[in-house]
């Protein structure tokens, strides 16, 4: 009989944004594979069974306990081999299934970033540290991503054994374009020839924090546009506030995009405003594809971005800073050149190629 793994995470959409290469990898070495998320059961490849559980983001949900007790009847059924869990909250509550469980798999967290951090507020930071330490002695293994996460995962004791990875490793062959699709796609868009154009592909969240990329927007030149790509639960708050602008014709929304490569073509320059990240897939592909980016200076950027080498950075939440720094690019071709070369330099580190290897021999 093989042995069986087990994939948690909050939503089915974060497996297959980064951890279908994982699941083929634990096909491949006669691992059946099952995968458990929050949201509707979807086809997930290499998944030999897919579970839906009734993940709520709110912490203090009634039904992410149901969500745990359905874990727990899971993995006493099944007898899986070990966990590979995702998410705070998905994490959360699949270590809090198994404690106490005689006999239970081998859990192996990675941690995609924690949601707090030395400026979150101290009730929210005081609720989400405990429900890690509560669950530390149920971490076999914890991966974390930055320098922050890691040296708090250290100080608290999160963790059996605590090591860092580069990220989950990005498949940069997907990214290849061309000049050409890029000046189609600016076409399509009705995007002047000689417009400077920003993106920010990101999920449209509080922490994303878009408003304040939209707010540099209106501070710099007409010549510059912003391409939004993404969905979220703060998308038309964002159209509303780009609207009450006056900035309708200089804000690209185009929605959730599988192929991302003729927009990076059809950019100039990268732009986040994020609150804080793990280690972000949408800085590296940008610094991947040679974009220089201007980015909020949170944990997990200051990770990727060494500022005026590889990107630039500006504080958190300081629209007049960002527009700055977007300012210097467009002003600057030399500027622009020499941290378009030293991010793409720095990016490869984080390939699938390199990242992977990495991380599957902790899960060993």
């Amino acid at each position: 009989m093989a042995q069986k793994v087990l994939y948690t995470a909050s939503s089915f959409s974060h497996i297959m944004n980064f951890h279908i290469p994982y699941l083929k990898w634990f096909r491949d070495r006669g691992y059946e594979v099952h995968v458990a998320c929050g949201g509707v059961a979807d086809k997930i490849p290499y998944a030999d069974r897919v579970i839906s559980l009734p993940f709520e983001k709110s912490m203090l949900s009634p039904k992410n306990l149901r969500a745990a007790k359905s874990l727990r009847a899971l993995v006493k059924a099944e007898g899986y081999e070990l966990i590979s869990t995702h998410t705070s909250l998905a994490a959360f509550f699949t270590r809090l299934a198994v404690k106490g469980l005689k006999g239970r798999p081998r859990v192996v967290y990675i941690c995609h970033g924690y949601l707090f951090d030395d400026d979150t507020e101290a009730a929210k930071r005081a609720l989400l540290l405990t429900a890690e330490r509560l669950t530390a002695s149920e971490t076999d293994v914890l991966m974390t991503m930055n320098g922050w996460d890691h040296k708090t995962a250290e100080k608290y004791r999160l963790g059996k054994r605590i090591v860092r990875i580069p990220g989950m490793g990005v498949d940069f062959e997907r990214l290849e374009g061309s000049p050409a699709a890029g000046r189609e796609l600016r076409e399509k868009l009705n995007i002047p020839e000689d417009a400077f154009v920003l993106i920010y592909p990101a999920e449209f969240s509080k922490r994303k924090s878009q408003r304040v990329a939209i707010e540099a927007l209106e501070k710099l030149p007409e010549s510059v546009f912003l391409l939004l790509p993404g969905d979220g639960a703060l998308l038309e708050e964002c159209r509303e506030l780009v609207k009450s602008m006056g900035l309708e014709g200089r804000v690209v929304f185009p929605g959730q995009i599988g192929d991302m490569a003729p927009w990076y073509d059809a950019a100039d320059a990268a732009v986040t405003a994020s609150r804080s990240e793990g280690l972000p897939f949408n800085v590296m592909e940008a610094m991947y594809r040679g974009l220089p980016v201007v980015a909020s200076e949170v944990k997990g950027h200051v990770d990727l971005i060494k500022d005026g080498v590889t990107g630039l950075l500006y504080p958190y939440g300081d629209a007049g800073a960002c527009a700055g720094a977007i300012l210097r690019l467009m002003t600057s071709a030399t500027a622009r050149q020499e941290l378009s070369r030293n991010a793409k330099a720095s990016a490869e580190q984080y390939s699938l190629q390199s990242v992977l290897p990495q991380v599957t021999e902790y899960y060993m």
